[in-house]
């Protein structure tokens, strides 16, 4: 081998360090950007050229050092993980959140809550009953009645607001969703093509797997890799991305509270079918579960019937009294309340205005009979009466909010262990890269100190062959 060969060798050191130089200082520029993951250049010695025939001169060194490649050190099986816990903490998530604001349009248990005034409405009848006839402890009645109604028409009227607010984040859930695979069907094809072309393809592939991940938090999606490079997002075994092409989600269903049907997700290739997604998990499956009818579960739509049956109860019981009741002048009682079969809880309102009108008597008990007030002040502690059954519906939301509490900490614990697990594994360590850095200085000088030492024997034999002893 001639001695030139050695300035390959060395010029092939000088390639290698430089460039593992420039993917350390890569990682180190990129430690806090989100969804990177760490490089690390990948080298092979070279072979020493073949020696074989009649004039061979026998072996001879290798040939230095190459870059086979800048490899990305991600973990298909913790990128996995991540989606998956990641879907999971989402949709536990949303329900917890869910809930709890409907446990604070409860307020219970606390100052003006629903309890607290139907027992003051209760005791009411009793100070009526005391007191037939007289506009003082009527007026209280009343008051307190109203007080009843307003709050059950302002829970009501809080939990449509919630639920178009729940409403209008799935629709945007599903907008991105739409936009996410769009992208990452783009960089499949920039992947795909800049591959091929011999191009690094890292950066995108961390774009493309932030995308996926993304999608799969909101839906609940698997990722399928192909040997190309490019990555398959399926929903339910159907693609959503595949390849360079993407689907979409589209809504349909109930928009409102007042609606018989909760919200459906479906493919909008599929819209003549109405073929729904069949979401596993993830933001989208925690929204449509809170949007849901009652009879499948739905905790907003489920708040709504129960305050209306409640509000039924209380009318129906006040208003029956009512009329099986005689005020003062011995007149037949009207009802108390007024109240939509169709909107109850929304359209409970008190429609008695004066002592008159109160039946706080029995037919035949004269003027200063008051024992049908008091049997109406009985209905607070009734068995199946509106108190009861307020009670056994504030403990059904406390009891589906613990355990959903419970359930989404474990969610949370699990995807913070795999997000440092994947991090742990892909994230760039300074300290790591500063070594990192100083191995491939080192060898980058190391290179260039034999290639000036071979520069210097050529050098003697190039100038200086033939002039010993001038």
């Amino acid at each position: 081998m001639s001695t030139f060969s050695g300035l390959s060798t060395a010029w092939s050191g000088l390639t290698a360090a430089r460039r593992g130089l420039e993917t350390a200082g890569h990682n180190i520029a990129n430690v806090g950007t989100e969804g990177y993951t760490r490089q690390r250049v990948e080298t092979a010695s070279v072979a020493a050229p073949a020696t074989v025939g009649r004039l061979s001169l026998g072996s001879s060194s290798s040939g230095g050092v190459t870059v086979t490649d800048v490899a990305r050190l991600n973990s298909l099986h913790l990128d996995a993980r991540v989606r998956s816990t990641g879907a999971a903490a989402e949709q536990t998530s949303v329900s917890v959140d869910g809930l709890s604001r409907i446990e604070s349009i409860l307020r219970e248990p606390g100052e003006g809550g629903l309890s607290e005034l139907l027992s003051e409405f209760w005791q009411s009848w009793d100070d009526v009953a005391a007191a037939p006839g007289e506009q003082p402890p009527a007026a209280v009645l009343i008051s307190n009645g109203k007080a009843a109604a307003d709050q059950l028409n302002r829970m009501h009227e809080e939990l449509s607001s919630q639920y178009a607010s729940e409403r209008r984040s799935l629709d945007a859930a599903i907008t991105e969703v739409n936009s996410a695979a769009a992208s990452a069907a783009a960089l499949n094809q920039q992947i795909s093509s800049q591959g091929a072309a011999g191009g690094s393809v890292n950066e995108l592939l961390d774009r493309r797997d932030q995308l996926a991940a993304r999608i799969a938090e909101l839906t609940g999606a698997e990722v399928r890799y192909n040997p190309s490079g490019t990555a398959d997002v399926l929903i339910g075994g159907t693609a959503l991305v595949e390849g360079s092409s993407s689907r979409s989600l589209a809504v349909s269903g109930g928009s409102s509270i007042s609606d018989a049907e909760g919200p459906r997700v479906t493919w909008s290739h599929r819209e003549a079918t109405g073929d729904a997604a069949s979401l596993t998990g993830g933001e989208i499956a925690g929204r449509i579960a809170m949007l849901a009818a009652p009879e499948d579960g739905g905790p907003l739509k489920a708040a709504a019937a129960a305050m209306d049956d409640i509000a039924l109860e209380l009318a129906g019981r006040v208003n029956g009294a009512q009329g099986a009741g005689v005020t003062v002048a011995g007149d037949p009682g009207k009802d108390f309340f007024s109240v939509d079969a169709a909107n109850p809880a929304a359209s409970l309102k008190v429609v008695v205005s004066q002592a008159d009108q109160i039946a706080a008597g029995t037919p035949g008990g004269g003027a200063l009979d008051g024992s049908n007030a008091s049997r109406i002040a009985e209905f607070g502690t009734a068995s199946g009466g509106p108190d009861e059954m307020w009670g056994a519906f504030v403990a059904r939301v406390g009891t589906a909010l613990r355990d959903a509490s419970a359930v989404s900490v474990n969610a949370a614990t699990a995807h913070v262990s795999a997000v440092e697990a994947q991090r742990s594994h892909a994230g760039v360590s300074l300290d790591e890269e500063n070594v990192s850095l100083l191995t491939h200085q080192h060898a980058y000088q190391g290179a260039a100190r034999v290639m000036t030492a071979i520069d210097q024997m050529l050098d003697t034999l190039i100038n200086r062959t033939g002039v010993v002893g001038r």
